[in-house]
């Protein structure tokens, strides 16, 4: 197993967004091509393949490889990968990790499995499950608005002992403090990414450098430039700077969530499609954006200077 190394895998990784075609299929030569887009425009340090923003729940296991076989074999050498292996039953978990293994990645991100809700032990067995069948770093995710349970510290820092279970994504907004239960409950060595776009700040406020790998960042498909800035002016001391900058990206960040859309993910493939890069359609059920909403993104960007 190769030592996790925070900084290897930079402060900003994005959960790439899975493009579909029209029809529902996986367009795998236009998913090659936003990781070129990524890289090229440098939007982030690292790649989260099959995450949330990438619709991993709505893909069978032959696409989620597929998709990590091919934006391996266009970007692979050129930015750090992680692949989310995460599934609603541990045996699928176990499959996809050990397959991710085989194709040669280091770290795998894991959702806490969903639809089940399961409880601390259930949570704990799974885990560990994963854990012990490969080598693989493993990053836990915590995202209580979509499994319908959550991880709690006391069950973190057990499963912090195991030495490939090396970090957490925390999906934040919900429960901000939550954070520093983490940084509580784990060695120091244990990093925290914050998963909400709102919440970069008070993360770090919270762990700072040294506990806080980054954060996993959808909107830096698109704004992964002013992001950075935030951060390293945060980190500066130009704490006023920076939460002058937090002001004024957060109105997008939070268009994206209108008329009760829990998964921006749609809206964000219009945001990119009006940036300059299509990145194809979401999968049903989730639906484009209307006319409206597709209109208020685009008010928000102007206002960011990121549209004329």
């Amino acid at each position: 197993m190769a030592k996790f190394v925070k900084d290897h895998y930079g402060k900003i990784l994005i959960p790439m967004v899975t493009p579909f075609r029209e029809d529902d299929s996986v367009d795998y030569e236009k998913a090659a091509a936003l990781a070129e887009f990524i890289v090229q425009r440098k939007k982030g340090d690292t790649l989260v393949l099959s995450g949330t923003t990438g619709e991993f729940h709505t893909m069978n296991f032959d696409e989620r490889v597929k998709l990590f076989e091919t934006v391996k074999n266009k970007v692979g050498g050129r930015i750090p990968l992680i692949a989310g292996v995460g599934a609603a039953s541990t045996i699928e978990t176990i499959k996809l990790a050990k397959k991710a293994e085989e194709l040669g990645f280091e770290t795998v991100m894991i959702v806490a499995p969903y639809y089940a809700k399961p409880n601390q032990e259930e949570f704990y067995r799974h885990f560990m499950r994963v854990a012990e069948s490969v080598s693989l770093n493993i990053l836990l995710y915590n995202i209580p608005i979509f499994v319908g349970a959550n991880l709690d510290p006391a069950t973190v820092g057990r499963l912090a002992k195991q030495p490939n279970i090396v970090g957490i994504k925390e999906e934040a907004e919900l429960n901000p403090k939550q954070i520093t239960a983490f940084l509580n409950a784990t060695p120091e060595d244990f990093i925290i990414y914050n998963g909400d776009d709102t919440m970069i700040l008070e993360a770090y406020a919270q762990g700072g450098e040294k506990r806080i790998g980054g954060v996993i960042s959808g909107a830096s498909h698109v704004i992964g430039e002013l992001i950075r800035a935030m951060i390293d002016d945060f980190l500066a001391g130009k704490i006023q700077v920076a939460a002058e900058q937090q002001r004024k990206i957060y109105p997008l960040l939070k268009i994206m969530g209108q008329n009760n859309r829990t998964n921006p993910v749609a809206l964000w493939k219009e945001a990119l499609r009006m940036y300059g890069f299509d990145a194809g359609y979401p999968r049903g059920p989730l639906s484009r954006g209307t006319k409206e909403e597709v209109e208020n993104v685009r008010k928000v960007m102007v206002s960011l200077n990121l549209l004329k």
